[in-house]
């Protein structure tokens, strides 16, 4: 007895000792790929998708939509002109790098949309973006082949792809939008192929596809913030995957351990060295001051080439007497500033606007009185210290900077600030102390290095950069308050930026340039701010989330009358309705296929698609990129929806195949086979015949608007909020 124990034992001992020694991934592994079916398809779908996009690339020849402002910052890069947008720069990089490419100069200014291109070369331009986008229905193709083993289901996503009259708009013209959803599709293409390649950890082809997943996942982060969507998706499936390695008990830690270094390199390291590169070439081509200037901080200006701050020199302390430009600190707090115009009627006393403002103007400038005189003494003035009480008077209107207790335009608990007073003679409410942040009685006031506040004498309350954008009487710049709230916050602390006084000996100010992290953190918070600040303008479609599934409103892209060339951004209703029933038809054929399962039913080939790893993973990728616009603050778009209509459009496919593929449980062959290739078709030829009502919304019209006799449109306005 005791020896069949002590043999038992050995025999477990043994069987436990070659289950951790054995190989990771035995060669006899046979790894699962995607059927090869005809290589035509391929090629079909790559046709198709090129010729969709490339077709009438030049037409219309002026600018649409907002190729008046891609294309302007392609061209600022071309002249290394310095600006500011919401937006990361790896897109409007490659666009400028298009058009140079392609001979373009960068002297198109690109004002306002209709704008004729004439002699311009922007072809390149367009065609750039328009290449990218073609990929969109390729790498849908390779996606759903690969995700469902099924060339049926590529080809229904592919055909919904190339003939989406939206998707072709978007990518005819000179924007971001089509290099993001590139680099989003990229992204997810990659990370499929490496997922492909789990029984060959390490080999070439996993490292390969392993850093294109995270070069892309960099693209699409340099392109927009809407990025951080797909590397959230990513990120998901990447710990999915490493919860599983954990499971596998042939592997070792160590073996786990370089997985997750692997991934960590690849996902993380990676492509933060590149979405970091990236900034640092946009800061070393756009070395030339420009409009984007007054935007960022007086130490970042100082850096760029014809700034009045670059290689510049000034008196280093605040005197009485002196010319001076006062910046908030706050980021895009913008420069005191004032104009002759007054607040209207009902805000506050009817006095002059005082006001932020975000880019260098003559309205920017102030003098720096005594309170009781205008130092016109001779000689060396006086410097300006912590704890004395002066007077600003705007240069251009000659009246003082004025604070009173009535309310605010917008910030009701603070204080108005006026312009009051004539040729600087104005009343005590315009008196105001100066405090050096951290200073001290006496300490002078260091232009560019001190932060100073403003108390005001009369009320006791402090100069204020609230950040809040004015109405169109206030000419949309930044409301300026005096706070009763004292607290030290950088929007109640200012810089002398600008500072003249021909009595004072210059310093050099090339010792405050900044630093590469510092700008890079500064520029970011920019953009953040900014991005969350944008509001619609003028005559500008504006959308909600709910509106982008259903295809409620499009976006007009060029032309508004019958006499001029109209383009208008809709996407296919077929498709767009087709794939609304997808997301509707998936969760409940997940629901009625896990029950069959539960109840013992096989369902073969028909489960492939529908498990976690191929249209969950397709529709989380549309949830990412879809609910987080409901929780936006910010106006939104109809091009917003753009990046999850890819991944609707790729369930779709899988969802639709299965549900033809189950004609087998209602009818026998060879009815059942006949049946589903009746539905295929039927899909088919409504994509092709909506395709061919609605394709004048992409390549234009001229002529009768929709609603009018005669129009090549009539009848196809099937829902009021259409407005082609």
């Amino acid at each position: 007895m005791a020896k069949k124990e002590c043999i038992t034992q050995l025999s477990t001992t043994g069987a436990t000792s070659t289950l951790r020694n054995r190989k990771t991934f035995p060669t006899s592994v046979k790894v699962p790929r995607a059927p090869k079916g005809p290589s035509g398809l391929l090629m079909l779908v790559v046709v198709l998708s090129f010729s969709t996009r490339l077709y009438k690339i030049t037409e219309p020849p002026h600018v649409c939509w907002d190729e008046t402002h891609f294309g302007k910052m392609g061209s600022y890069y071309i002249n290394r002109t310095f600006f500011f947008d919401v937006h990361p720069p790896l897109g409007k990089m490659l666009i400028g790098l298009a058009g140079y490419v392609t001979g373009y100069d960068g002297t198109f200014p690109f004002m306002k949309p209709g704008d004729k291109y004439e002699h311009h070369d922007y072809w390149g331009m367009r065609g750039f973006c328009a290449v990218l986008g073609s990929f969109l229905p390729i790498f849908a193709y390779l996606i759903v082949r690969e995700l469902s083993q099924s060339h049926t289901a590529a080809l229904i996503t592919a055909t919904l792809l190339i003939f989406d009259t939206g998707c072709i708009t978007i990518s005819q013209y000179i924007l971001l939008d089509p290099i993001l959803l590139f680099f989003i599709m990229a992204a997810v293409l990659s990370m499929v192929k490496f997922d492909q390649q789990r029984y060959r950890p390490f080999s070439w082809y996993w490292w390969l596809w392993l850093l294109l997943t995270g070069a892309s996942l960099a693209g699409a982060l340099g392109v927009k913030f809407v990025g951080l969507f797909v590397i959230l998706l990513v990120g998901l499936h990447t710990v999915w995957d490493l919860w599983e390695l954990l499971g596998d008990l042939s592997l070792s830690l160590v073996d786990i351990a370089k997985h997750f270094l692997a991934r960590v390199a690849g996902l993380i390291l990676l492509p933060l060295f590149l979405y970091v590169t990236t900034f640092a070439i946009h800061f070393a081509v756009l070395n030339k001051s420009g409009p984007g200037d007054g935007f960022f901080s007086s130490a970042f200006q100082s850096r760029l080439v014809g700034n009045n701050l670059y290689n510049a020199s000034m008196p280093e302390y605040l005197a009485y007497g002196s010319t001076i430009t006062v910046k908030n600190l706050r980021i895009a707090g913008g420069y005191l500033h004032s104009h002759w115009h007054l607040y209207p009627e009902g805000v506050g006393a009817r006095q002059q606007q005082v006001t932020a403002y975000l880019h260098k103007d003559y309205n920017n400038l102030w003098l720096v009185q005594r309170k009781d005189d205008n130092d016109s003494r001779s000689g060396t003035p006086d410097l300006v210290r912590h704890g004395d009480v002066i007077r600003l008077e705007h240069k251009e209107t000659t009246r003082n900077l004025h604070g009173h207790l009535h309310a605010a335009p917008l910030t009701k608990k603070h204080f108005q600030v006026t312009g009051y007073g004539v040729n600087g003679t104005g009343d005590t409410n315009d008196l105001w102390q100066v405090e050096v942040c951290g200073g001290q009685k006496g300490d002078p006031v260091k232009v560019l290095r001190s932060k100073v506040r403003f108390l005001h004498r009369a009320t006791g309350c402090v100069l204020y950069s609230s950040g809040k954008t004015l109405p169109k009487w206030g000419w949309e710049q930044v409301e300026v308050t005096c706070s009763p709230y004292l607290k030290e916050t950088p929007s109640s602390q200012w810089n002398i930026e600008d500072h003249i006084n021909p009595k004072l000996p210059n310093i050099s100010l090339s010792v405050l340039k900044p630093h590469f992290l510092e700008i890079l953190l500064e520029s970011h918070i920019v953009m953040i701010r900014g991005n969350s600040g944008l509001k619609p303008k003028d005559n500008e479609m504006n959308s909600k989330p709910w509106h982008w599934p259903i295809n409620y409103q499009g976006l007009r892209f060029s032309g508004v009358n019958d006499t001029e060339y109209r383009v208008y951004l809709l996407g296919n209703p077929v498709v767009w309705w087709v794939n609304l029933a997808g997301l509707g038809l998936y969760p409940i054929m997940v629901a009625v296929a896990s029950v069959a399962l539960q109840r013992g039913f096989s369902l073969g080939q028909k489960r492939r698609g529908m498990d976690v790893e191929g249209g969950g993973l397709l529709l989380l990728g549309w949830l990412l990129h879809y609910a987080p616009f409901y929780s936006m603050g910010r106006v939104l778009y109809y091009h917003h929806y753009f990046p999850a209509m890819l991944f609707s459009s790729m369930l779709t496919g899988i969802t639709f195949d299965v549900l033809l593929k189950s004609t087998d449980l209602l009818l026998r062959p060879p009815y059942s086979d006949w049946l589903q290739r009746l539905g295929q078709v039927a899909l088919l030829l409504s994509v092709l015949y909506s395709f061919y009502l609605f394709h004048p919304l992409s390549y234009g019209m001229t002529g009768p608007l929709a609603h009018e006799p005669g129009s090549a449109m009539a009848g196809l306005k099937w829902m009021d909020s259409w407005e082609f």
